[in-house]
């Protein structure tokens, strides 16, 4: 099993639009190992987007100050979800980055609409519900960055205790 690390980002909390979307992650089979609201602090979100994401470095300064403060607007929840190919998969339901190019049917493309040049004017990031991690190796720096192992669930489903058989002692 793979785990990916998501984040509401706080237009989806103020928005008051994370239990419909987390319920979409649910219903594809993915299993939330882990969850919290926080409202993170600079460093903790410079160490996500520059530490392990390198945003300043490849769009520069004006971005990613942009993000940063767009991402401080209000909590975020930050969740682990745990299942098969979990970081394509889940990269693959939230849709492009870009909210006018996420296809319908997407997270991004049933949830917002704005271009990338409307929040620029404005000084802020582009809202776009969540993040998701890019690549299995990014998922795991990510979920080490939000979440300490003892934070973290392992547990099975409920269909799955009474489809596998039992384990003889």
């Amino acid at each position: 099993m793979e785990r990916t690390l998501v984040v509401f980002k706080p237009d989806a909390v103020m928005r008051g639009i994370v239990g419909e979307v987390m319920t979409r992650f649910e219903r594809a089979g993915f299993k939330i190992v882990g969850m919290k609201m926080i409202k993170p602090d600079y460093d903790q979100l410079f160490g996500h987007y520059e530490g392990i994401g390198t945003l300043k470095t490849r769009k520069g300064e004006e971005i990613f100050e942009a993000q940063l403060a767009t991402m401080q607007m209000g909590p975020v929840i930050a969740m682990v979800l745990e299942g098969v190919e979990a970081v394509e998969f889940v990269r693959k339901m939230v849709g492009s980055t870009e909210p006018k190019s996420a296809q319908p049917g997407t997270i991004r493309g049933d949830y917002a609409h704005v271009n990338y040049g409307v929040p620029a004017v404005a000084g802020m990031g582009v809202p776009n519900i969540v993040h998701a991690s890019a690549t299995v190796d990014e998922a795991q720096r990510e979920i080490d960055h939000w979440f300490a192992n003892s934070e973290l669930c392992d547990y099975e489903v409920t269909h799955a205790m009474f489809t596998q058989p039992k384990k003889k002692k």
